[in-house]
């Protein structure tokens, strides 16, 4: 007989959708109302029957596994620690811990993503707000170099363009939606207005929009755009009642990286001299913010950071894993609910194979190929519970759904670290 499990949290993507309801029968997902066809496919397509770990290949048991993934980080002088994006916040804390007593080096899978964001903060703040004041408050809405329809399917229908909240009790009707890319995508089409900008051309336009914004003029058009579409932009931004920008790697990505983000944090910053005006990051990984908020509130940093002198030290290109890995520093690899073989550079890609690497995951993917040694944990919001932070950093509680029959990261962690301390 199947059992219905309510307000279930999809940790699919940096939405972080906590209305799923699952249908489980035995060992079996069988339905996930209110999933996007993401969360779907994750919730359908997992695999909770029991798994043994595997060392070169071969079957053995957990305490061979722990002990051989001890040896190898024990024996390496420059080891590397990556990924923590699909894990728990619990867990993250012992990855943490873990790479301190190693003099590791640790990295989020934010270093290819939205590391600019973090440095861009860093610089010069942030004013943001959460996804329930955007539901609540938001008429203007603004997609830089993000495509949500496709990347986060339910954030238009339960947070921005299509929520109904408080202050916008008709949802779409009650909202003006501005969409600034380099391409027509699914979310432009549904878009009032869709500003097509040339290729590396976003920090000029950002900086145009500035100058508008501080009452000057402009005689030309910027990065494809003529001077009236940025003054009808800028004009929106200025009257509107409360405006919120969202970006993604279409601006963290291109030219400029941080220092587009820095420039639309400023504006947004300067715009609340006329009304209030946000900005949130489109994260994408359910608890990749997560992820920088445990390394920050730990180490002082939220991602790239080396404890290989004792103590924590940030280094942006040169801790950060795709520069390591392209380099050859590393001699060996803990990845921690990741899979760098399908998105690193083929570079560093590549240079996982020539070193021993152990790879922490719930589900087989193509780092496999190439671990040493394989533990099959169990998966945070599916078989075991845990904490992760959604995009607007507001942290929501993971829920079981099936019985923990396989330990977690957390708990393998914890192991590993004791058998450190008695090495």
């Amino acid at each position: 007989m199947s059992a219905l499990i309510e307000n279930v949290t999809c940790k699919f993507c940096g939405c972080l959708c906590d209305d799923i309801t699952i249908e489980v029968e035995g060992d079996r997902i069988l339905k996930a109302k209110r999933a996007c066809p993401n969360g779907r496919g994750m919730f359908l397509n997992y695999d909770s029957t029991y798994r043994k770990p595997l060392v070169d290949g071969q079957v053995v048991g957990w305490d061979e596994a722990v002990s051989a993934t001890v040896d190898i980080l024990n024996e390496a002088d420059s080891p590397l620690i990556y990924g923590l994006s699909s894990t728990s916040t619990e867990a993250q804390r012992k990855v943490v811990e873990l790479a301190d007593r190693l003099g590791a080096i640790i990295d989020s899978t934010s270093s290819v993503c939205h590391f600019p964001t973090s440095l861009a903060v860093q610089t010069v703040g942030e004013a943001t707000c959460t996804l329930g004041e955007v539901k609540d408050r938001a008429d203007l809405l603004i997609f830089w170099g993000c495509n949500p329809l496709v990347s986060h399917i339910r954030h238009f229908s339960r947070y921005s363009a299509n929520a109904k909240g408080m202050l916008t009790p008709n949802g779409r009707k009650d909202r003006t939606v501005v969409v600034v890319d380099v391409r027509p995508t699914q979310t432009a089409k549904t878009a009032d207005r869709f500003l097509q900008i040339e290729p590396g051309s976003d920090y000029e336009v950002l900086t145009s929009l500035r100058v508008l914004v501080q009452g000057k003029n402009i005689e030309h058009g910027v990065g494809g755009l003529s001077s009236e579409q940025l003054q009808e932009l800028a004009h929106m931004m200025k009257t509107c009642r409360y405006g919120v920008a969202f970006f993604g790697m279409g601006l963290t990505m291109t030219p400029g990286r941080n220092y587009n983000v820095a420039e639309l944090f400023t504006l947004c910053a300067e715009l609340n001299r006329y009304n209030r005006f946000s900005v949130v990051p489109m994260r994408g990984h359910g608890n990749v913010a997560g992820a920088d908020q445990v390394l920050t509130w730990l180490s002082g940093y939220p991602t790239a950071v080396s404890f290989a002198r004792g103590y924590p030290q940030f280094g942006p290109g040169e801790f950060t894993t795709v520069d390591i890995l392209s380099r050859g520093e590393a001699d060996a690899a803990l990845i921690v609910a990741s899979d760098p073989v399908a998105h690193l550079p083929w570079m560093a890609a590549k240079n996982l194979e020539r070193i021993p690497t152990i790879l922490m995951t719930p589900t087989t993917n193509c780092s496999s190929k190439v671990a040493k040694v394989i533990l099959p944990t169990a998966c945070y919001g599916i078989d075991a519970p845990g904490t992760s932070y959604r995009m607007d950093n507001v942290p929501l509680r993971l829920r079981a759904v099936f019985p923990n029959t396989r330990p977690t990261d957390e708990e393998i962690l914890s192991r590993i670290i004791k058998a450190v301390q008695q090495c």
